[in-house]
């Protein structure tokens, strides 16, 4: 079963997300939860337990760091990524989500759909290099990395 069962996010110790973050957080666990595509690849000759996978986000010393246990809540792996490389790209997202959080409340349809445009543009983008960094860590398809690029803004607001 090469998918996440179950996500947590360990946002303790950071502000309050806006509603429209909180919003964005409920909708991708919610999509995430229902279709993903999760692996651990074999690494240092070990192959890792079998899935399905709870995953915990959290950020500790300003690392991003994935704690993965299996369905029974063995530890499977943990992995902590620097956030250096996401920075540019969350700054870019929560720019264009606040122009088009904006936008739908005084703009016309057509104005609405560009800003869109190139929100899911900057999305992809950071669903790019959530795959670049989990690269020999973690095998997820490009939804999934949306969807994980979409949790590591929540926590990168507070962070």
């Amino acid at each position: 079963m090469t998918r996440i069962c179950d996500i947590r996010i360990d946002d303790s110790g950071l502000p309050p997300p806006t509603a429209e973050i909180e919003q964005e957080r409920r909708v991708a666990v919610f999509d995430l939860l229902e279709n993903n595509s999760f692996s651990l690849p074999v690494r240092d000759g070990r192959t890792p337990p079998a899935g399905p996978y709870r995953v915990s986000l959290s950020i500790k010393d300003r690392r991003l760091v994935f704690d993965i246990r299996t369905e029974d809540d063995q530890p499977a792996a943990e992995f902590h990524l620097s956030l250096g490389p996401f920075r540019q790209v969350v700054k870019d997202y929560f720019q264009i989500c606040e122009s088009y959080f904006d936008a739908v409340k005084k703009l016309p349809p057509s104005q609405i759909e560009t800003i869109d445009m190139a929100r899911r543009g900057i999305h992809n983008e950071g669903a790019r290099v959530v795959q670049e960094r989990l690269e020999g860590k973690a095998e997820v398809d490009t939804d999934t990395a949306r969807r994980l690029f979409t949790l590591i803004c929540v926590l990168h607001f507070g962070g």
